[in-house]
């Protein structure tokens, strides 16, 4: 099963359920780092001027390549927020709701028609075949085979999450190279070229129009095919299983319009985020406000902002904040999905995108007469984005 009872916690709270992945926050963490688990103070940390972004391998590629070159996952200050405001025009609700509903809706049908031919499905397929879809249109990734480019994307998302030891690292990075290369020769560069020629209104024209070089473009294209393909795939992966094993839930969710639909999903994503731990690196002495009283964080501090608890902080989430409440009540200045988005200048841009493609998918989905999970998935964490991942999902109909 997805989930297996957990005592919340609060007088009166019925049983909340705590999904069944590994404990994010007790362990694989840095025993140097200062860990936050208060919504208010993560937000506090997210929010300051005086941290960098430290997760995602971020200290070992700025290492390498440098901030002036970095991808915008990596850019800090005027650099981020001006490369943000640029492309925040691809993302916005209203933009999503129109210019990319229909290509939502299309891919879904055409997935499900496919799953109703053959009978039977990995889930995790389809949602990665969804968000590759949605988000290579977004990017500009669309001048190659789409289902191809799903299969070599999924093939670099696993190198990353690969062997432990030194061996197996350096095994690793030879892999992963052989496969960024190939996808740069298949998927980034035909779509390079032609947006040189025909500029369109997508990432890689904006960043050809602002002076990236090809190779600046590809690691973007890695960035955002990390944050908006992987991490939705998983999204919608969780949200699936819940609607799944929740007869009222899923009745509910098929019965709703899509807000409704959409803050249900929010709900369970606040009990299971994607990334459990967002890290930054202190720049200044910053002080936040704890539950245990203030806390100066020293300068070159390493945080470690545990998202699983801060999603759970009832001074945020309201009363029994382990339970699954599509109708709780919250301050009005707090998303429904909590920190599952991230905060400050990180905060996910393709949060709109990841609802709508779980809205209509799921919908389509669910109304599937016959449809049933067939098994349950395997569970696994990546450690570089510290985010689970669910695979071999099937789903049959009867």
């Amino acid at each position: 099963m997805l989930s297996e009872p957990a005592v919340s916690g609060h007088s009166g709270c019925p049983h909340g359920f705590q999904p069944a992945v590994p404990n994010r926050a007790a362990g694989g963490g840095d025993a140097a780092a200062i860990r936050i688990d208060g919504f208010g103070a993560a937000r506090e940390v997210l929010r300051s001027g005086d941290v960098r972004q430290a997760g995602f391998n971020a200290e070992l590629l700025e290492r390498f390549v440098g901030r002036a070159h970095a991808p915008v996952l990596y850019q800090e200050g005027e650099p981020h927020q001006k490369q943000r405001g640029a492309t925040a025009r691809f993302f916005a609700p209203r933009v999503v709701a129109t210019r990319y509903r229909e290509l939502i809706e299309r891919t879904s049908r055409e997935l499900l028609d496919r799953f109703r031919a053959d009978g039977r499905a990995r889930l995790d397929d389809l949602s990665l075949e969804l968000a590759v879809a949605v988000a290579a249109d977004i990017v500009g990734l669309t001048n190659s085979s789409r289902s191809a480019m799903a299969v070599r994307l999924n093939r670099f998302f696993a190198t990353s999450a690969g062997s432990a030891g030194w061996l197996g690292n350096v095994g690793n990075v030879v892999l992963g190279q052989i496969r960024m290369l190939g996808f740069y020769l298949a998927d980034v560069r035909p779509a390079i070229r032609a947006r040189r020629n025909a500029p369109r209104e997508d990432v890689i024209s904006h960043l050809i129009s602002e002076g990236y070089s090809n190779r600046e473009i590809l690691t973007e294209c890695v960035t955002y095919g990390a944050a908006g393909m992987a991490t939705t795939r998983e999204f919608i992966v969780m949200a699936a299983l819940r609607l799944f094993e929740g007869d009222d839930l899923r009745a509910r969710f098929l019965a709703a319009n899509e807000q409704d639909r959409m803050s249900i999903l929010e709900e369970c994503l606040r009990l299971a985020p994607v990334i459990s731990v967002l890290k930054r690196r202190t720049e200044r002495d910053i002080a936040v406000e704890t539950a245990a009283g203030p806390l100066v964080i020293p300068a070159q501090s390493l945080v470690e902002i545990d998202i699983d608890a801060a999603n759970r902080d009832s001074a945020a989430a309201g009363a029994c904040p382990h339970e699954l409440d599509p109708d709780r009540a919250r301050s009005a200045k707090v998303p429904a999905s909590l920190m599952s988005f991230g905060d400050g200048p990180h905060r996910c841009p393709g949060a709109s995108v990841a609802l709508h493609e779980a809205a209509i998918f799921l919908d389509q989905l669910l109304r599937i007469e016959g449809i049933r999970l067939e098994r349950q998935p395997t569970v696994t964490m990546n450690p570089i984005s510290t985010g689970y991942e669910l695979r071999n999902a099937v789903i049959a109909m009867d």
